[in-house]
């Protein structure tokens, strides 16, 4: 079948060149990364991409025919431009109906891949050995979508088709499945895997697949705890060129407690080691964490930065064998600064009163930000910086809000709560259930150990600031522990989980961060929404004396701008000191530039009024 991008019609042939650039059909900008592929056919002829298969918008077009999952051509009536159509959630609005397409070069074609079963939505593809087939994951989208961006738990499986439309499952499709890397000898694929449901980020297994056997394997297994300082499991989606070019080791990089570190796994004995850590090269050059950008011809390529250092490139070629000290990195440059402030990486134990009994023992982490002083008893402002996900992750990296403040003369705590990734997945599983109580104990905790360590933080000037779950627990801290914090900014919070289940693209997270069993037939029960309300910032918002800084996306799809809107209200009416930013164009992640700019000023300046910067 040959797919006319431009008119969405079937049976015409298309100039690829204009094909590749139609909108909105070939658009795979960057809300499309999470299904996004671009692959060149190993003859080097045919290039491999997903589109958004186009829909009938107005009565003009309500005369074209379009082509249905079974091949048949159908017309489209013009009542079908107000049938309601389902997204992939926030990041991927508008993105419904993903298919593979191929452009021919050689003939000037763009042809849809037949054979997708019609039950999952395709995407990260890549070519087969021979170029007669792609290897793809596929989303189930029955019986409705739930929000993707973010989420390692959607139910998935890998499949292959050839370009006759016969399809084959080539993994488990109970469970859910993500970047599929191809080997050069063609002979292997790895790919990441994890169950449905439960946390939204979660540690992965690394499977390998046999594609001469047609056999797979667990290659790396999921870690449910790590010893102090070793690998922690895998987090993150592998790079897109992983392997060493004799098909015997594959390279990713991964949290690892307060650090982003680079690891190898050997191919055939599963043996795990560290390539690039903090530790790997000399003082000078010291970085707190690495990421993996790609491994070509045995060149890897990496960006390397500290809280005080910003991103650089740096280069080695993988040796087998070789110690991780012995290696040989190249710097290629970047930007040449070292910020002039300290920074740490705490590891903290919780009290007894604080362990979590059924996950006892467990660790969680933080990274402290320090200005630097040339004088004695000057005495620093305090910023607690707190990550959303809540299952997600602060590295020793550059970050920018956290550098910029630190420049400005605060001191900053970024804190890596227990349900973090990077320490094992006893820790993300240890929070369901207890969102609003044990995450907030961890911060709080967090706190007092900087405060009683460190003689230069002020105690009497500390404030708090996050988003979307961070935003969650600033707003639970200023309410449970009213008198402590003297400013509070939120960004996208969520404020009241029982008003959110059911305007939020991810409903399932609703049910399972308070330890609730979900289902796609799921309906709230009043005790259900009794157990959300209870675990949420609004039950605490008449104790709020904070001064509380809001920032919201009127676009946001993940926690609904309403969330916002219910606390703004809630403290407007008792007279506590609120300002709120409303963005009408963006969503959960304020990602705008111009956002992101004011929302920093406003940050910076509601921070200064309220902690009486100098």
């Amino acid at each position: 079948m040959v797919w006319d991008i431009s008119t969405s019609r079937c049976g015409d042939t298309v100039d690829w060149r204009k094909a590749l650039t139609s909108q909105p059909s070939a658009n795979m900008g960057k809300s499309m990364k999470t299904f996004a592929c671009l692959a060149w056919s190993p003859c080097e002829e045919k290039l491999l991409y997903v589109a958004e298969k186009k829909r009938v918008g107005s009565l003009a077009q309500a005369s074209f025919t379009s082509a249905s999952e079974s091949g048949h051509l159908v017309v489209l009536e013009e009542e079908d431009k107000n049938v309601y159509m389902e997204d992939w959630g926030e990041g991927l609005v508008g993105k419904t109906a993903p298919v593979l397409c191929v452009a021919d070069l050689s003939k000037g074609e763009v042809t849809i891949c037949s054979g997708v079963p019609p039950h999952v939505s395709p995407g990260q593809a890549l070519w087969a050995e021979d170029g007669r087939g792609v290897i793809f994951v596929g989303w189930w989208h029955e019986p409705f979508r739930l929000g993707l961006k973010f989420c390692s738990n959607r139910r998935s499986a890998l499949f292959y088709i050839d370009l006759k439309g016969n399809c084959d499952l080539l993994s488990s499709d109970s469970g859910s499945v993500s970047s599929p890397r191809l080997s050069p000898d063609c002979r292997w694929l790895v790919y990441l895997q994890g169950r449905v449901f439960g946390p939204h980020h979660q540690c992965l297994c690394m499977m390998l697949y046999d594609l001469q056997n047609r056999t797979s394997s667990v290659l790396v297994d999921v870690i449910r705890r790590a010893e102090k300082g070793q690998f922690a499991g895998v987090y993150d989606s592998l790079p897109p060129h992983c392997w060493s070019s004799n098909s015997e080791e594959i390279f990713f990089s991964s949290p690892c407690e307060n650090s982003k570190l680079v690891f190898s796994v050997d191919r055939r004995t599963g043996r795990i080691r560290p390539v690039y850590g903090a530790n790997s090269v000399s003082p000078e050059q010291e970085f707190g964490s690495a990421k993996l950008l790609t491994v070509m011809n045995d060149l890897m390529v990496m960006s390397c930065s500290s809280p005080n250092h910003p991103p650089s490139l740096m280069v080695g070629f993988v040796s087998n064998g070789v110690h991780e000290q012995d290696m040989q990195w190249t710097h290629l440059g970047g930007v040449d600064v070292c910020e002039k402030f300290d920074w740490q990486g705490i590891i903290i134990t919780p009290p007894p009163e604080e362990e979590n009994h059924q996950f006892s023992g467990l660790t969680f982490g933080a990274v402290l930000l320090k200005p630097a002083s040339s004088s004695k008893g000057v005495k620093f402002p305090l910023v607690v910086f707190i990550h959303g996900g809540p299952h997600s992750h602060f590295a020793a990296e550059w970050n920018v809000t956290a550098a910029a403040l630190t420049k400005l003369g605060y001191a900053v705590l970024m804190v890596n709560y227990r349900g973090s990734t990077g320490f094992g997945q006893d820790s993300v599983d240890s929070l369901l259930g207890n969102v609003g109580s044990q995450d907030v104990k961890d911060v709080q905790r967090a706190v007092l150990h900087v405060l009683q360590c460190n003689q230069a933080l002020d105690a009497d000037r500390v404030a708090v600031m996050g988003g979307s779950h961070g935003g969650f627990l600033a707003c639970h801290l200023i309410g449970q522990y009213p008198e402590f914090y003297r400013a509070c900014a939120a960004r996208n919070p969520v404020i009241n989980a029982a008003t959110l289940v059911g305007t939020s693209d991810i409903v399932d997270w609703r049910y399972s961060s308070v330890g609730l069993h979900y289902s796609f037939d799921q309906l709230p029960t009043p005790q259900a929404l009794i157990t959300m309300l209870e675990k949420s910032p609004i039950a605490y918002a008449a104790q709020i004396r904070t001064p509380v800084l809001l920032m919201i996306g009127g676009k946001d799809k993940r926690v609904s701008p309403h969330q916002g809107l219910e606390l703004y209200k809630a403290l407007k009416s008792r007279k506590s000191l609120v300002r709120l930013l409303w963005y009408d164009g963006d969503g959960h992640s304020l990602s705008k530039v111009e956002t992101q700019a004011d929302c920093f000023l406003n940050v910076a300046l509601w921070f200064k009024q309220h902690l009486n910067l100098n």
